[in-house]
């Protein structure tokens, strides 16, 4: 959500970037949130008079009881319940509005940096970097269903009978080799100074709405029933829910935290052939990192935390590449974010096993996260958070990029000690 004193000093600016993001239908709601603001205020204006004057009529009612002069008291008295009234209906009025108007900031998209390229839809978006040589062995490559069947590794038909379609059983080395995976990652971020974290699977509503646009929300969260409660797409959610209505001292920023965590998402809409078995799935695990920053340190995070991303596939034999997210691929509360994406040697081309996000201060404003400069002074933290590791779509390069001809599948050296030392998995058929 962006700040609406910036909004209303400079409404051309907050329309020509809802343009860039191709959202013209947002285009009206500028002028709208501004002239309820203006009303808002005067609103407001009205009402501090209304107080200010009680507060002289309550004083004066003092000083007449004091005098004895009873009759002109209660006079005087008369004239604070009428303003009473009009207060609370001023009061009622307010609320009204200053609840339209968040409702209507909560919709406005964040200002994007300005180093994001322009464009409609992912097939904008721009290669940054490749990490590592992508190669095609000469031999074929099962789908990734088909290798992890050769170890009696995954079960989608027992789980569609248990849960329906989107879940799924891993079972032995491809379940061990998964749980590894995770606490590799746990391990790696650790190592790099970041504090480990396992948080709260589920988050109340007003927790959902700050980290998040309504949009993301409906199309990702699962709403307990009869509950405040949601369960989480991924932990960022409810680490950052975890500095909600906090005021930090910025000596101890920045706040580095990597996560464990269950992810559950509806995935809406329709899914294409590649995104079957466990790439687009409604359950999965993954080990995220987020920090909490000075504003002007966030860009310089931004980029360590898509790098961490990077070395942790290239430490596994994995090649990768990053790719910017342009405009319309941005959601509504990002100001900028890069994909990492994973070589496919089946597919001859990369595939997204994660993504990196700066949001400035849009979730700290929408959460009330709050620094408190050494003068005193206090202003909105930066945050921002990036997948380490979500194991099925890391299982699938793993296994594509470590398949041997005769079946069996490499384990690179950094992931053995968490595989009983084993170098190599032997397919069962």
């Amino acid at each position: 959500m962006i700040d609406l004193k910036f909004l209303r000093e400079n409404p051309e600016v907050v329309k020509q970037n809802i343009k860039n993001k191709f959202q013209d239908h947002k285009l009206p709601l500028v002028d709208e949130v501004i002239e309820l603001d203006a009303k808002a205020r005067k609103t407001q204006q009205e009402a501090d008079d209304l107080r200010a004057k009680r507060n002289q009529l309550s004083k004066e009612i003092g000083k007449l009881m004091g005098q004895g002069k009873k009759n002109e008291a209660e006079t005087v008295k008369t004239q604070v319940a009428e303003g009473a009234a009009r207060l609370a209906e001023l009061e009622e009025k307010e609320k009204e509005l200053q609840e339209k108007v968040t409702k209507i900031m909560m919709t406005i998209p964040n200002i994007i940096d300005p180093s994001v390229p322009i464009g409609k839809d992912d097939s904008c978006n721009v290669e940054i970097e490749k990490f590592g040589e992508p190669a095609v062995p000469d031999f074929e490559i099962p789908y990734h269903t088909e290798i992890m069947e050769r170890f009696n590794g995954i079960d989608l038909d027992a789980a569609g009978k248990v849960a329906g379609n989107g879940f799924y059983y891993l079972m032995g080395d491809i379940a061990r080799v998964h749980s590894a995976v995770l606490s590799y990652a746990r391990d790696f971020m650790i190592d790099r100074g970041f504090t480990y974290v396992v948080p709260p699977f589920m988050i109340r509503s007003n927790v959902v709405t700050g980290v998040m646009s309504f949009d993301e929300m409906d199309a990702m969260m699962y709403k307990i029933e009869g509950e405040d409660l949601y369960l989480i797409g991924t932990s960022e959610h409810s680490m950052i829910g975890k500095f909600i209505d906090t005021i930090n001292d910025e000596e101890k920023l920045p706040y580095t935290l990597t996560s464990y965590s269950p992810c559950f998402r509806k995935e809406k809409g329709a899914h294409g052939i590649e995104e079957r078995g466990v790439y687009r799935i409604h359950q999965f695990e993954k080990q995220e990192m987020i920090v909490v920053c000075k504003p002007e340190e966030s860009k310089m995070w931004y980029d360590r935390l898509w790098q961490n991303t990077v070395d942790l596939f290239r430490s596994l034999d994995i090649p990768v590449r990053t790719l910017e997210c342009c405009s319309g691929d941005l959601a509504d509360l990002k100001v900028k974010s890069c994909d990492v994406e994973a070589w496919s040697p089946r597919q001859k081309k990369y595939f997204e096993v994660g993504s990196c996000s700066n949001l400035g201060d849009a979730q700290a404003r929408r959460l009330k996260i709050r620094v408190k400069g050494k003068d005193g002074s206090k202003y909105f933290a930066h945050t921002l958070n990036n997948t380490v590791v979500a194991p099925p779509r890391m299982l699938i390069a793993f296994l594509e990029n470590n398949l041997n001809a005769d079946g069996s599948v490499n384990v690179p050296v950094a992931l053995r000690p968490y595989v009983g030392g084993k170098e190599k998995l032997i397919p069962v058929k």
